[in-house]
């Protein structure tokens, strides 16, 4: 049965008998039913978001599924829609779920291909292996390694890849050599907090088994040369090495330079924290990684200059297809540029999308289509399942699916207005134009930038209205140059030129990042309130029928959720060496002076990045205003935090619990707490068994929360490795 039979036999069928409730519901079905035949060319984009649904499934789970599982989800669904097939809504149905399936197949499938050892403990070891990239820092350089050895690893026991941090006193080994070295090394890291970023996961994805530091300088071993595919990923790695090289010996100012190096080969590693930090609190992050913006701006120059350059030549101009030869420069251009860049997923998204416009401008078809996106969702979540769920893929995407909405939604009105204007009214609407994408990119990115860093750039249209022009019209073109003139050794002119545009972007980041309220940081949005904005933007961003608003019914729900949520009131790091409290003024107070990384991370997801102050040695600090608030008092042998008539001990030294175990109601301790029989007792084993944990503290109880609970037993934590056959 086709579409329309289906409707027309909804809207021709009997009439609902029965009461009100059955009569509207009757209403509804058959308005419903209109709709969706209306947005019946629509319907292919859910497509990819059923796929990524699958996906996010795989990964949402608690326990590994058997391998067949997958396999057996697709084969069903198949089986299915070839009976149901007369009946369009179903088969419809089952189509969605053939790609959730799908999805979750895929996500299972490449967690089993790439399944490799992990280290398990820390260790100090001899480590041999084959530089495969160099990320250069302030400080030191990052060093990925593959095919390597382990002194004091079996070879079953040995990952595929370690990245190692190398000291500045010593010089980077160039990519494709076989080093020796001495480092100390470490399992990835598990989340800071349950909820927080999984490098766990995404290490696992990677290829990664194992992070540290070397102890010495890198010797060099004689090895064969590399081979096969990995001769194109070292000459690029050694290409972004000499671009980083003549970058820094043109432009003397290192803040400028490292900006210079991150748009030309996208290592960003370089930039200064406090620069790094202007750019995310004016909203220009997004300039400094590489990413569709750079990749279509690289693209559509070449595509011009080519263009222009043939049509200058009446000879080809008159006799050759010279719009569809600057396209095919295009598509090169931005796959040589991305190969240039390290690939990553935002440009892998940006250079599909390059491809089918301007495959869409060789075949005579309309370059701009939702349904490109779709594809490229599609193609770039199978490549990488695991990196659908981070901000850059995430973000990306959600900038040019509004983009295009709006763009389908107000293209031919603005079209009109503009055909018979000036060039005054021509520059205006240029404006307009910047301004209006800045604000719909911004306002599409803003949900994601809450969840994953918990931060508000108020500024960002401004600040952008002044950089992008300047990125576009004069930074990209002289980077173009200086690729071309790089080989011939005579790009010193380009980079300076190049360099102008980039110190005019770097003040414009610093003056609208020191504004008074430049950001805003919230507490970390729930999971759930993220689903919903998500599936809300879709739903905005697919239709376009007016139902497509309903869709701003759970956007505003999902953004309104952080500030549902209570924060813990106690954390506790995965191996118990720091711990934060919150005080009487809402914030955490740290154990530790700084607390590193994880006190970090718990300030941001608590919006709220200022430190608090520390825990005192000895002494004590309350809520004057209630005897019921936070308190804690410390002394030689540990601390009492007492909030809302519950007392938690947090000793220091294991002799300090036989008196903490009998008279409160939880112990927290970095030590072992054997024969403790408090109420709750978190000591040393069960830190290392469940990771790190957040206490949430009612007058009723005490509520536990830890990274286990949230990831469950899964590959990349150390669990079971059921996706294998």
């Amino acid at each position: 049965m086709t579409a329309a039979g289906w409707r027309e036999e909804e809207a021709e069928g009997p009439v609902v008998a029965g009461g009100p409730l059955r009569r509207a519901l009757g209403w509804a079905g058959r308005r419903i039913a209109t709709l969706a035949e209306a947005e019946r060319g629509r319907w292919v984009l859910w497509a990819p978001v059923a796929f990524g649904g699958g996906a996010s499934l795989y990964f949402a789970l608690r326990q590994e599924p058997p391998w067949w599982v997958g396999p057996a989800a697709v084969a069903g669904c198949l089986a299915v829609a070839l009976v149901v097939r007369r009946w369009f809504a179903v088969a419809m149905v089952v189509a969605g779920l053939l790609f959730m399936a799908a999805g979750f197949l895929v996500a299972q499938g490449q967690a089993a291909h790439i399944a490799a050892p992990v280290l398990t403990r820390s260790i100090a070891a001899t480590v041999t292996g084959r530089v495969m990239a160099v990320e250069r820092r302030p400080g030191s350089a990052r060093l990925t390694l593959n095919d390597v050895t382990v002194s004091r690893l079996a070879a079953a026991e040995t990952p595929a890849a370690l990245r190692i941090r190398l000291s500045d006193r010593h010089p980077p080994p160039e990519p494709g050599s076989v080093v020796r070295l001495r480092a100390s090394l470490s399992p990835p890291q598990p989340p800071a907090e349950p909820g927080a970023f999984d490098f766990q996961r995404r290490a696992w994805f990677m290829g990664l088994g194992g992070t540290g530091f070397a102890i010495g300088a890198a010797e060099l071993v004689e090895a064969p040369p590399v081979t096969g595919w990995r001769i194109v990923a070292v000459a690029f790695e050694q290409a972004r090495g000499y671009i980083a090289r003549r970058v820094a010996a043109t432009i003397t100012d290192p803040v400028e330079a490292s900006v210079t190096t991150a748009l030309l080969n996208g290592e960003e590693f370089g930039i200064p924290d406090s620069t790094l930090d202007a750019f995310r609190y004016s909203g220009l992050a997004h300039l400094l990684s590489i990413s569709g913006l750079h990749v279509g701006i690289a693209a559509g120059i070449l595509f011009y200059v080519v263009r222009a350059l043939l049509a200058a030549v009446p000879f080809i101009a008159l006799r050759w297809p010279i719009k569809k030869i600057a396209a095919l420069f295009g598509i090169l251009s931005a796959l040589a540029y991305t190969l240039l860049v390290g690939a990553p997923l935002p440009t892998v998204r940006s250079v599909l999308m390059t491809g089918l416009v301007m495959g869409a401008i060789m075949l005579d078809r309309d370059p701009l289509s939702m349904r490109l996106v779709a594809f490229a969702g599609l193609v770039t979540t199978a490549m990488d399942p695991e990196g659908m769920l981070g901000p850059s893929f995430q973000m990306s995407f959600a900038a040019v699916a509004s983009l295009i909405a709006a763009f389908e939604r107000g293209s031919r009105r603005l079209a009109a207005w503009r055909r018979d204007s000036g060039w005054i009214i021509g520059g205006l609407f240029y404006v307009g134009g910047i301004v209006l994408t800045s604000v719909v990119a911004t306002l599409a990115t803003l949900p994601f930038a809450l969840y994953h860093f918990q931060q508000i750039a108020f500024y960002g249209v401004l600040s952008n209205l002044i950089a992008i022009p300047i990125t576009s019209f004069w930074v990209m073109p002289w980077s173009l140059i200086a690729y071309a003139l790089l080989p011939l050794g005579l790009e010193a002119p380009a980079v300076i030129a190049m360099n102008w545009g980039d110190r005019a972007v770097i003040w414009t980041a610093e003056f609208f990042g020191g504004l008074p309220w430049a950001s805003l940081t919230v507490p970390a949005m729930p999971a759930e309130g993220f689903a919903a904005v998500v599936l809300g933007g879709l739903w905005l961003c697919v239709w376009t029928q007016r139902w497509r608003w309903l869709g701003m019914v759970p956007i505003l729900v999902g953004l309104a959720t952080p500030a549902l949520v209570a924060r813990p009131d106690l954390l506790v790091a995965g191996d118990g060496a720091v711990m934060a409290v919150r005080a009487a003024d809402g914030r955490l107070s740290v154990s530790a002076k700084s607390g590193g990384r994880a006190a970090e991370i718990w300030r941001e997801r608590d919006g709220d990045p200022t430190p608090g102050d520390p825990w005192p040695l000895v002494g004590a600090w309350s809520d004057p205003g209630s005897g019921d608030g936070p308190q804690l008092s410390c002394d030689a042998w540990g601390c009492l935090y007492r909030v809302k008539g519950r007392t938690v001990a947090l000793p220091r030294l294991g002799d300090a619990l036989d008196e903490d175990c009998g008279v409160v109601d939880a112990v927290v301790t970095a030590a072992v707490a054997r024969g403790c029989r408090a109420p709750l007792v978190i000591d040393r084993w069960r830190l290392r068994r469940e990771g790190a944990h957040a206490l949430t503290v009612t007058p009723d109880s005490i509520r536990v929360e830890t990274v286990r609970d949230r990831r469950g037993d899964r590959p990349w934590t150390g669990g079971p490795a059921g996706g294998r056959p």
